[in-house]
């Protein structure tokens, strides 16, 4: 597809339904809204509906571009699809072939279209959210979270090495520790609309395990939060072996998606997303490649992630265990995330316990 879209795939290849009936189902969904009035609100808050109105009325817009879009497409008349419908399709893509979908309340709301699946693997889909949490930090210059890390055994986390070089450094005697000042805790709730001051879902870092030399990833020692006392949810199974069938296979992965301009996303692909960042999401999508990557492979994947999604776990839909560790993404090409199932005898994770299954 032309255009910017991070997935990188054309909806022939995205959507597992007839691109008509994907049309007809954006069409309906558009013919639904009603749009709210600005009128006979106070006057401080008149101003934000009418900004928010806009906002509706552009993703209204892009997306029927998209519709007539994808409704060239089936009747095979790509060439005369425009820059704006090639645009739309893109928005439909994002928000139905490929969503990054809200989680609240540690689950998500169902789906249209060819992720109504997800239902049926809801109870799987709820363990593995509940153990995933945004690393958060005190002390750093700039920030206050770094990424996503998930739960690999009973006292230890997973992330990027990347995220944990912005509070660790190496302590001289071959192993690490934090950084003056900082401190790291994991939140595994951090949803939207949750209560900002709840600490009942935070996890104390106490102890860098250690930082991996050859792959992006590392493992942070947790313990329960004194002030929140809730004891560690049991780890997430991770992954032993590959899938017969990695490429193609359902996946999705859980993190905190953050604002990315390094991706370039145009102002309008962000009114689609109503500017909601730094909150948990569910991305679902598919394994795309299993690819060479100097002494070892890196497996690729085209959930819809973003910066913030440095150390979410890319789970098999199937089974809900752990395949890959998502470290990063490169703009219109894809996303690349460490197998684990290839480091089963790798010392540090030997050393973090981690529950292989």
């Amino acid at each position: 597809m032309r255009g910017g879209s991070p997935v990188a795939t054309g909806p022939e290849q995205i959507f597992r339904e007839d691109l008509l009936e994907v049309a007809a189902r954006v069409r309906r969904g558009l013919d639904a809204e009603i749009p709210e009035s600005a009128e006979d609100l106070p006057r401080e808050e008149e101003a934000a509906a009418q900004i928010g109105r806009a906002a509706r009325e552009e993703r209204a817009r892009v997306l029927a571009a998209g519709v007539h879009g994808l409704e060239k497409l089936a009747a095979g008349r790509r060439g005369d699809v425009d820059e704006d419908e090639y645009f739309g399709m893109e928005a439909i893509v994002l928000l139905e072939g490929r969503p990054a979908i809200l989680v609240q309340g540690q689950d998500f709301a169902s789906q249209p279209g060819d992720w109504a699946l997800l239902d049926g693997q809801r109870p799987g889909i709820r363990k593995s959210i509940e153990r995933v949490g945004r690393v958060e930090v005190s002390g750093h210059a700039e920030l206050d979270w770094l990424g996503t890390g998930f739960l690999v055994s009973p006292f230890a986390v997973m992330t990027n090495r990347h995220v944990a070089a912005e509070f660790s450094r190496a302590d001289g005697q071959g192993g690490f520790t934090f950084r003056q000042g900082m401190g790291v805790r994991i939140d595994t709730a951090e949803e939207l609309g949750a209560p900002p001051t709840d600490e009942s879902f935070e996890f104390k870092v106490t102890e860098v395990i250690g930082i991996h030399q050859d792959v992006d990833m590392a493992l942070l020692r947790v313990s329960p939060s004194t002030r929140g006392g809730r004891p560690l949810p049991t780890p997430l199974p991770v992954a032993a072996d590959a899938p017969a069938d990695l490429q193609g296979r359902a996946v999705y992965v859980v993190g905190y998606p953050a604002a990315d301009g390094r991706r370039n996303e145009p102002e309008a692909m962000s009114r689609i997303f109503m500017d909601i960042y730094n909150v948990k999401r569910l991305q679902p999508g598919t394994a795309t490649a299993l690819v060479p990557d100097g002494p070892g492979f890196t497996m690729t994947h085209d959930c819809s992630t973003l910066g913030g999604n440095s150390g979410s776990p890319v789970f098999d839909l199937a089974d809900h265990r752990v395949l890959g560790l998502h470290f990063g993404g490169r703009f219109r090409s894809g996303n690349f995330a460490v197998p684990l199932f290839q480091l089963t005898d790798d010392p540090l994770l030997e050393r973090a316990e981690v529950n292989w299954v």
